[in-house]
């Protein structure tokens, strides 16, 4: 197809059907053409949406417990979007009330605890996390036992830490919106830390990013997030100590392994 009248094509434009990344847009004088400058501004109001909107906790929760997961909601420090937007610090402390009654609960002895939270895209939390823990779920070992799913708002990576903790996990899991890029509002992160509590660091945790139909299929995500619970729960460390080697963890015919619960 020809480039529209004054507009200058790019001679990489073809490589556009490999990637959604903005690359060979053409140009009209010394300015992009229209059409780019429209997507563009759709792609920019759809990330600013993504980091605004409230996650709907009821009917995440009601999607969770039809899946069969027991839930908790709590909230960060954070009292509201603007302030957990200017105050990221607030947004890795739990609040003093849900931090009290987690603890009253005395859900000791959990080998994981897996937190939900909205992060910088509920969008990716409303879309992904029912199917990813659903994918999860038949990945997991035999035995493992488990906290109730934590559906946590305004919350950053490090509020799982507090919760895991509360809840006398040994390993903690936050399945979280990362922030939303012009061609991904939605994509989902994922971040596993052993024995967590306040005070820990990114180089403790192991990440898995990019987690939606467009980039890491649930069923690679979970498969990961699996293999490292393993292995985190095995060898006592997440984070830089943990190498993830789980795509070499395959059997002969190309299924992956199930290795009974460590330790």
């Amino acid at each position: 197809m020809s480039a529209p009248i004054g507009v200058t094509d790019d001679r990489w434009r073809d490589w556009r059907a490999a990637t959604p990344a903005r690359l060979a847009l053409g140009r009209a004088g010394q300015g992009m053409p229209t059409d780019e400058t429209l997507r563009f501004g759709w792609a920019h109001a759809m990330a600013r949406d993504a980091i605004h909107a409230a996650l709907d906790t009821e009917a995440l929760a009601s999607a969770l417990q039809a899946e069969g997961w027991e839930t908790r909601s709590v909230r960060s420090a954070a009292g509201d979007r603007a302030s957990y937007l200017r105050r990221p610090d607030l947004g890795r402390q739990l609040d003093a009330d849900d931090a009290e009654r987690l603890r009253s609960e005395a859900l000791r002895g959990c080998d994981l605890c897996l937190v939900v939270g909205d992060g910088l895209s509920s969008l990716a939390i409303q879309r992904h996390a029912v199917p990813l823990l659903a994918a999860l779920r038949t990945q997991l070992p035999a035995g493992l036992r488990l906290a109730p799913v934590v559906i946590a708002t305004q919350a950053r990576v490090a509020l799982a830490d507090e919760i895991g903790e509360a809840l006398g996990a040994r390993l903690a899991a936050i399945l979280i919106g990362e922030r939303p890029g012009l061609s991904s509002p939605d994509s989902l992160g994922i971040y596993l830390t052993h024995g967590p509590r306040r005070g820990r660091h990114d180089a403790q945790r192991n990440c898995i990013s990019n987690v939606r139909p467009q980039g890491l299929s649930y069923a690679a995500a979970s498969f990961k997030l699996a293999w490292l619970v393993r292995e985190s729960l095995r060898r006592g460390l997440s984070g830089v100590a943990l190498k993830d080697e789980s795509e070499s963890a395959v059997l002969d015919d190309g299924t992956p392994p199930a290795p009974p619960l460590p330790g």
